[in-house]
């Protein structure tokens, strides 16, 4: 009797400090913030071509990890970029390919039934905060905290003025700030302050704690409200590139600023960083008809021309992700969702996405692109739908926006290949009826085959 209690003593005190090994040596799940921009340019940062601005944060955030050369949003739009996002889905397949409603209770919207990264992330543990624009949701069942974030702040619609808060395309008197789905009043404080004394809070009341942060700049959007240092720095610029540089490098602070409560808290070597603008820059009149870039490419938001929806883009995770690196291969930001379950040991949900992780390519610059062909459709109307498809180099647009008529065939169509003519300036379609046919069988397979859920 004795010996069987010693024994059983002695085999649960090994237990006890097997246990406590394994739980010492168990790595931390890694945290992770996705930092998505507003109608950012492809070139608006330095180290993506810009000559005219200052991006420091975003470039070192860059050079410490992978950046992508041929990244993809899958719309030329906020709400349907961002719904893409969430789900890892095309927007048509996520229930969102038009703008969401910027009105309380307005009823186009992402539907609640679709399983977001916010999902995701709290069912697998996490701690998980939505904080800036929201725009695929204005409900109580589609806004932030019905969507998988425990903890939200920021405005639900599709643009704020910085200092009021109030919503900026019409109204009048349409205030929109919200904490946890409670109207907040904060007015003269600068959004993307608040934004990171958010982020700083959230960060250090779950530092001990995985955590999941998406973190949606409202920036360069307009209001092109940049602070008044930039206004004076940029002010030998021409308009509309002096107030949009402003709100670039402001922009450019902010983030710095997180970063750096990140650095604080102990937590950059163990945090995921991803970095993306939704889709191209802005051409509309209240953002002064311009003033960001897409380098070399044709085009900008609400267009498939590539300045539309090819994206500056780059990954972080110091020690295990390859500091520096470059890709080449095509990849789209619905491929963030099984990117970032994989990186976090995270099951995939038992629905359809149309994401693929990016993890082989992130890894080696000789992986095989993940998407060997790409579709996208964005306006236009039922009858005369702007549509898209890309196979290699070579890229079939119907209809799209910012073409002069004259520059389209018969049919509507405009064919470039991208090796060639990257500034899509050619429009080579009537040359290669058979190219035509293929690109065009591709997206009618697509659309047949992307409204199933």
């Amino acid at each position: 009797m004795k010996k069987t209690f010693v024994t059983f003593t002695l085999l649960a005190a090994i237990g006890v400090g097997l246990t406590a090994y394994t739980q010492k040596q168990a790595p931390k799940r890694p945290n992770v913030i996705v930092i998505y921009t507003d109608d950012q340019g492809y070139a608006d940062i330095n180290i993506y071509g810009s000559k005219d601005l200052q991006t420091p944060n975003m470039d070192a955030l860059a050079r410490s990890g992978v950046r992508f050369m041929n990244f993809y949003a899958a719309a030329p739009i906020c709400s349907p970029s961002r719904a893409s996002l969430l789900t890892g889905r095309y927007p048509q397949r996520a229930g969102l390919a038009v703008m969401a409603s910027s009105k309380e209770g307005g009823d186009l919207s992402m539907p609640g039934s679709q399983y977001t990264l916010g999902e995701l992330f709290k069912d697998a543990g996490y701690k998980t905060a939505h904080i800036g624009k929201w725009h695929v949701g204005y409900t109580k069942e589609t806004e932030p905290n019905a969507q998988g974030f425990d903890y939200s702040f920021g405005f639900m619609g599709g643009c704020i003025d910085n200092y009021s808060h109030f919503f900026y395309w019409d109204g009048p008197n349409r205030h929109d700030l919200w904490r946890n789905g409670t109207e907040i009043y904060e007015p003269g404080k600068f959004f993307a302050d608040l934004m990171v004394d958010e982020a700083g809070k959230f960060m250090a009341e779950n530092k001990n704690a995985p955590f999941f942060m998406y973190w949606a700049i409202n920036n360069p959007h307009y209001p092109l409200q940049g602070k008044q240092k930039w206004l004076d720095y940029y002010k030998n610029l021409t308009s509309p590139r002096d107030k949009y540089a402003a709100s670039i490098s402001t922009m450019d602070d902010n983030i710095g600023a997180l970063l750096k409560k990140v650095d604080e808290l102990g937590l950059r070597d163990n945090t995921i960083i991803v970095f993306q603008s939704d889709q191209g820059f802005s051409r509309e009149d209240r953002t002064f008809g311009g003033g960001g870039s897409a380098g070399q490419y044709r085009g900008s938001k609400f267009s498939l021309f590539e300045g539309g929806v090819r994206v500056p883009a780059f990954i972080s995770w110091p020690k295990h992700i390859q500091a520096n690196g470059i890709r080449n291969q095509i990849a789209t930001n619905i491929d963030w969702y099984p990117t970032l379950a994989e990186y976090c040991g995270i099951k995939l949900p038992a629905r359809k996405l149309d994401g693929v992780s990016l993890v082989p390519v992130i890894k080696s610059e000789q992986a095989k692109t993940g998407h060997s062909v790409f579709n996208w459709q964005s306006g236009g109307g039922k009858n005369n739908p702007q549509w898209s498809a890309l196979d290699g180099d070579w890229k079939l647009m119907h209809n799209p926006y910012e073409a002069k008529k004259d520059e389209l065939n018969a049919q509507g169509y405009y064919l470039v290949n991208l090796k060639e003519d990257p500034s899509e300036q050619h429009n080579i379609a009537d040359q290669h009826p058979d190219v035509v046919k293929h690109l065009e069988d591709i997206h009618q397979k697509w659309i047949a085959e992307v409204f199933q859920q």
